[in-house]
Protein backbone atom coordinates (compact mmCIF):
# COMPACT_ATOMS: atom_id res chain seq x y z
CA UNK A 1 0.00 0.00 0.00
CA UNK A 2 1.05 3.58 -0.58
CA UNK A 3 1.26 6.17 2.18
CA UNK A 4 0.70 9.06 -0.25
CA UNK A 5 -2.73 10.44 0.79
CA UNK A 6 -3.76 11.32 -2.78
CA UNK A 7 -3.03 7.78 -3.99
CA UNK A 8 -4.97 6.38 -1.02
CA UNK A 9 -7.91 8.69 -1.78
CA UNK A 10 -7.82 7.43 -5.36
CA UNK A 11 -7.93 3.81 -4.13
CA UNK A 12 -10.85 4.67 -1.84
CA UNK A 13 -12.63 6.49 -4.68
CA UNK A 14 -12.31 3.39 -6.91
CA UNK A 15 -13.55 1.11 -4.11
CA UNK A 16 -16.59 3.34 -3.50
CA UNK A 17 -17.29 3.43 -7.25
CA UNK A 18 -17.17 -0.38 -7.36
CA UNK A 19 -19.93 -0.30 -4.75
CA UNK A 20 -22.02 1.99 -6.93
CA UNK A 21 -21.09 5.21 -5.11
CA UNK A 22 -20.01 7.34 -8.05
CA UNK A 23 -22.28 10.34 -7.78
CA UNK A 24 -23.16 12.59 -4.89
CA UNK A 25 -26.15 10.46 -3.80
CA UNK A 26 -24.13 7.26 -3.60
CA UNK A 27 -21.26 8.94 -1.76
CA UNK A 28 -23.72 10.42 0.75
CA UNK A 29 -25.17 6.97 1.34
CA UNK A 30 -21.71 5.49 1.97
CA UNK A 31 -20.93 8.34 4.39
CA UNK A 32 -24.14 7.64 6.36
CA UNK A 33 -23.23 3.93 6.53
CA UNK A 34 -19.80 4.86 8.00
CA UNK A 35 -21.34 7.33 10.49
CA UNK A 36 -22.25 4.81 13.22
CA UNK A 37 -23.51 7.34 15.79
CA UNK A 38 -25.34 9.50 13.18
CA UNK A 39 -23.71 12.79 14.23
CA UNK A 40 -23.00 13.75 10.58
CA UNK A 41 -19.24 13.41 11.04
CA UNK A 42 -16.73 10.59 11.25
CA UNK A 43 -14.30 10.27 14.14
CA UNK A 44 -11.07 8.33 13.72
CA UNK A 45 -12.70 5.13 15.05
CA UNK A 46 -15.60 5.25 12.52
CA UNK A 47 -13.24 6.20 9.70
CA UNK A 48 -10.80 3.38 10.56
CA UNK A 49 -13.63 0.84 10.80
CA UNK A 50 -14.92 1.88 7.36
CA UNK A 51 -11.45 1.68 5.77
CA UNK A 52 -10.97 -1.83 7.21
CA UNK A 53 -14.46 -2.84 5.96
CA UNK A 54 -13.45 -1.74 2.45
CA UNK A 55 -10.38 -4.02 2.67
CA UNK A 56 -8.08 -1.56 0.94
CA UNK A 57 -4.98 -2.92 2.63
CA UNK A 58 -4.11 0.33 4.41
CA UNK A 59 -2.06 0.10 7.62
CA UNK A 60 -3.30 1.86 10.78
CA UNK A 61 -0.68 4.58 10.19
CA UNK A 62 -1.87 5.07 6.61
CA UNK A 63 -5.50 5.24 7.73
CA UNK A 64 -4.54 7.89 10.31
CA UNK A 65 -2.72 9.96 7.68
CA UNK A 66 -5.67 9.56 5.29
CA UNK A 67 -8.04 10.68 8.08
CA UNK A 68 -5.88 13.77 8.65
CA UNK A 69 -5.93 14.46 4.89
CA UNK A 70 -9.76 14.44 4.93
CA UNK A 71 -9.93 16.47 8.17
CA UNK A 72 -9.27 19.83 6.51
CA UNK A 73 -10.30 22.00 9.48
CA UNK A 74 -8.31 19.87 11.97
CA UNK A 75 -11.36 19.27 14.19
CA UNK A 76 -10.46 15.59 14.75
CA UNK A 77 -13.53 14.58 12.76
CA UNK A 78 -14.44 14.42 9.09
CA UNK A 79 -17.75 16.10 8.30
CA UNK A 80 -19.84 15.39 5.24
CA UNK A 81 -18.54 18.42 3.30
CA UNK A 82 -14.90 17.50 3.95
CA UNK A 83 -15.63 13.92 2.91
CA UNK A 84 -17.33 14.89 -0.37
CA UNK A 85 -14.87 17.66 -1.23
CA UNK A 86 -11.85 15.40 -0.70
CA UNK A 87 -13.33 12.52 -2.71
CA UNK A 88 -14.58 14.67 -5.57
CA UNK A 89 -11.42 16.81 -5.80
CA UNK A 90 -11.27 20.19 -7.53
CA UNK A 91 -13.39 21.24 -10.51
CA UNK A 92 -12.65 20.02 -14.00
CA UNK A 93 -11.13 22.56 -16.46
CA UNK A 94 -14.48 23.30 -18.12
CA UNK A 95 -16.13 24.26 -14.83
CA UNK A 96 -13.06 26.25 -13.83
CA UNK A 97 -13.41 28.26 -17.05
CA UNK A 98 -16.94 29.36 -16.07
CA UNK A 99 -15.78 30.28 -12.57
CA UNK A 100 -12.92 32.34 -14.04
CA UNK A 101 -15.37 34.12 -16.36
CA UNK A 102 -17.57 34.99 -13.38
CA UNK A 103 -14.56 36.23 -11.40
CA UNK A 104 -13.40 38.43 -14.27
CA UNK A 105 -16.92 39.85 -14.61
CA UNK A 106 -17.08 40.62 -10.88
CA UNK A 107 -13.62 42.22 -10.81
CA UNK A 108 -15.00 45.41 -12.39
CA UNK A 109 -11.84 47.52 -11.97
CA UNK A 110 -9.55 44.68 -13.11
CA UNK A 111 -7.17 44.98 -10.15
CA UNK A 112 -7.02 41.20 -9.61
CA UNK A 113 -9.27 40.96 -6.55
CA UNK A 114 -12.92 41.55 -5.70
CA UNK A 115 -13.81 44.08 -3.02
CA UNK A 116 -16.91 45.99 -2.01
CA UNK A 117 -16.46 48.52 -4.85
CA UNK A 118 -16.55 45.73 -7.44
CA UNK A 119 -19.76 44.15 -6.16
CA UNK A 120 -21.77 47.30 -5.45
CA UNK A 121 -22.98 47.40 -9.04
CA UNK A 122 -23.36 43.63 -9.43
CA UNK A 123 -25.00 42.52 -6.19
CA UNK A 124 -27.93 44.67 -5.09
CA UNK A 125 -28.58 44.58 -1.35
CA UNK A 126 -31.33 47.22 -1.29
CA UNK A 127 -34.14 44.67 -1.21
CA UNK A 128 -32.41 42.26 1.20
CA UNK A 129 -34.89 41.45 4.04
CA UNK A 130 -32.47 42.65 6.75
CA UNK A 131 -31.94 45.97 4.95
CA UNK A 132 -35.70 46.46 4.47
CA UNK A 133 -36.29 45.75 8.17
CA UNK A 134 -33.50 48.13 9.21
CA UNK A 135 -31.48 45.36 10.89
CA UNK A 136 -28.45 45.84 8.64
CA UNK A 137 -27.08 48.38 6.20
CA UNK A 138 -26.52 47.63 2.52
CA UNK A 139 -22.78 47.79 3.20
CA UNK A 140 -23.02 45.13 5.95
CA UNK A 141 -24.88 42.82 3.56
CA UNK A 142 -22.25 43.39 0.84
CA UNK A 143 -19.42 42.60 3.29
CA UNK A 144 -21.22 39.40 4.38
CA UNK A 145 -21.58 38.49 0.69
CA UNK A 146 -17.79 38.85 0.25
CA UNK A 147 -17.15 36.80 3.41
CA UNK A 148 -19.15 33.93 1.88
CA UNK A 149 -16.45 33.43 -0.74
CA UNK A 150 -13.62 33.74 1.78
CA UNK A 151 -15.02 31.25 4.31
CA UNK A 152 -14.36 28.08 2.27
CA UNK A 153 -10.79 29.16 1.55
CA UNK A 154 -10.04 30.18 5.15
CA UNK A 155 -11.12 26.72 6.38
CA UNK A 156 -8.26 25.30 4.35
CA UNK A 157 -5.75 28.06 5.13
CA UNK A 158 -6.84 29.42 8.51
CA UNK A 159 -7.05 33.03 7.29
CA UNK A 160 -9.39 35.65 8.73
CA UNK A 161 -11.81 37.27 6.26
CA UNK A 162 -10.51 40.60 4.98
CA UNK A 163 -13.47 41.42 2.66
CA UNK A 164 -11.19 41.09 -0.35
CA UNK A 165 -11.85 37.99 -2.46
CA UNK A 166 -8.89 36.62 -4.38
CA UNK A 167 -9.36 34.40 -7.41
CA UNK A 168 -8.02 31.48 -5.33
CA UNK A 169 -10.74 32.07 -2.69
CA UNK A 170 -13.44 32.36 -5.36
CA UNK A 171 -12.30 29.12 -7.03
CA UNK A 172 -12.21 27.27 -3.69
CA UNK A 173 -15.77 28.43 -2.97
CA UNK A 174 -16.90 26.95 -6.29
CA UNK A 175 -14.80 23.79 -5.77
CA UNK A 176 -17.03 23.16 -2.76
CA UNK A 177 -20.23 23.89 -4.70
CA UNK A 178 -19.03 21.90 -7.71
CA UNK A 179 -18.39 18.70 -5.77
CA UNK A 180 -22.09 18.38 -4.96
CA UNK A 181 -23.17 18.78 -8.60
CA UNK A 182 -22.77 15.68 -10.78
CA UNK A 183 -23.83 17.22 -14.08
CA UNK A 184 -21.56 19.67 -15.98
CA UNK A 185 -24.48 21.21 -17.90
CA UNK A 186 -26.29 21.94 -14.64
CA UNK A 187 -23.16 23.58 -13.19
CA UNK A 188 -22.84 25.69 -16.36
CA UNK A 189 -26.51 26.71 -16.14
CA UNK A 190 -26.11 27.65 -12.47
CA UNK A 191 -23.05 29.82 -13.22
CA UNK A 192 -24.78 31.50 -16.16
CA UNK A 193 -27.91 32.33 -14.19
CA UNK A 194 -25.98 33.48 -11.09
CA UNK A 195 -23.58 35.79 -12.94
CA UNK A 196 -25.25 36.42 -16.34
CA UNK A 197 -22.30 35.03 -18.28
CA UNK A 198 -24.14 34.58 -21.59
Amino acid sequence: ASSNPEEMVDKLRKKLASRGARGIIGLGKQFRIMDDNNNRSLDLYEFTKAMKDYMLGFSDGEIKSLFNYFDVDRSQSVDYDEFIRTLRGPMNPNRKRFVSQAYTKLDKDGNGYIDINDIKGVYNAKSHPDVLQGKKTEEQILLEFLETFETHHSLRNNNAPDHIVTQEEFIEYYNNISCSIDNDQYFELMMNSAWNLD
